[in-house]
């Protein structure tokens, strides 16, 4: 039951980085570089996986899918986060705070699975290599795709609903630059422990299965690589194995740390330090990760690139 000073909250102000008022200027430059670098990079793998017959395989498939599902939940939180570095009332609405945390788990969740099907279809490739034309055909890559978003879908329900069961009164300044769970949980002025246990072990579970699948892929992979007789063969498969494995690395490491283990154990400055590097950072990189470390991406971008230049000097000079 409210008290009689208890008033339910309808729009919430989002704190974001107004603790560090000298240094607002230069956190949007860093912010709006980064997300360029997100867009263009992200979009730059979608573009040459289309465009390029070499790559119209099953592990550049999910790669493409990777690099949208970065634009879009890195879009969920950084255009917002921008704009708030030059207004004076960094408000939300309730429904657009629920809906921005909706879409972002969505999204991220389809992260963790996704690099969990990245890495079966890379198993498939290094330990069944004459069967992979059979088992990963378009319409198993479809499907997979479909459940991947499916599943991550639910899982984000569960959560939004979780959080925003509780009664949110009092204050409504949230300590972070876009709607998170645990620093939402902290405004709230009902008893927030079932909603804690609820978020870890959901979440718990999720990473615990996406992780299993990657470990247990890879453990094969290893396995399948160490009987390869071929210092060529030995070579190329870690070459295509080696830029998933450090994106997994970076994502796991970061979100397991957040959203698994409890918010008592971190200060929210931590969290929102490692939000920054999840939200921002990593869909940055891994287009880095993935054309720095691929032949295959090298020889695709270079290829539109020098096309792209053919066609503008053809033009200009003509």
């Amino acid at each position: 039951m409210k008290g009689k000073n208890q008033t339910s909250v309808t729009e919430f102000i989002l704190l974001g980085f107004s603790d560090l008022s000298r240094l607002q200027n230069l956190l949007f430059v860093a912010f709006f570089v980064m997300y360029i670098l997100t867009v263009l990079g992200n979009i730059s793998i979608i573009t040459v996986v289309r465009i390029d017959p070499q790559l119209q395989t099953p592990m550049y498939y999910f790669l493409s899918n990777l690099s949208f599902v970065d634009i879009c939940y890195s879009s969920t939180i950084t255009p917002k986060a921008l704009v708030d570095f030059k207004v004076e009332e960094n408000t939300i609405s309730l429904l657009e705070c629920a809906m921005q945390l909706f879409m972002f788990v969505t999204l991220a969740a389809t992260e963790c699975l996704l690099l969990a099907v990245m890495a079966y279809d890379r198993y498939v490739a290094i330990c069944n290599p004459l069967h992979y034309t059979v088992v990963m055909t378009r319409t198993v890559c479809t499907q997979l795709m479909i459940g991947v978003y499916m599943i991550s879908t639910v899982y984000s329900l569960i959560q939004t609903v979780n959080i925003f069961s509780v009664n949110f009164c009092g204050s409504n300044e949230i300590n972070h630059f876009y709607c998170d769970a645990h620093p939402l949980l902290k405004l709230s002025c009902s008893d927030t422990s079932s909603n804690e246990i609820v978020l870890s072990v959901f979440g718990g579970i999720y990473c615990f299965l996406s992780v299993i699948a990657i470990v247990l892929s890879y453990i094969f992979i290893i396995s399948a690589i160490l009987r390869m007789r071929s210092s060529k063969s030995i070579r190329k498969a870690f070459s295509t194995c080696g830029s998933h494995f450090i994106t997994v690395i970076i994502f796991f490491g970061t979100i397991i740390f957040i959203y698994v283990i409890p918010s008592s154990f971190f200060s929210l400055y931590t969290n929102r330090v490692l939000s920054v590097i999840y939200t921002m950072v990593i869909p940055m990189v891994n287009p880095m990760i993935y054309s720095l470390r691929n032949k295959d991406v090298k020889r695709a971008l270079r290829k539109v690139l020098e096309t792209k230049w053919f066609c503008y000097t053809n033009n200009f000079f003509s």
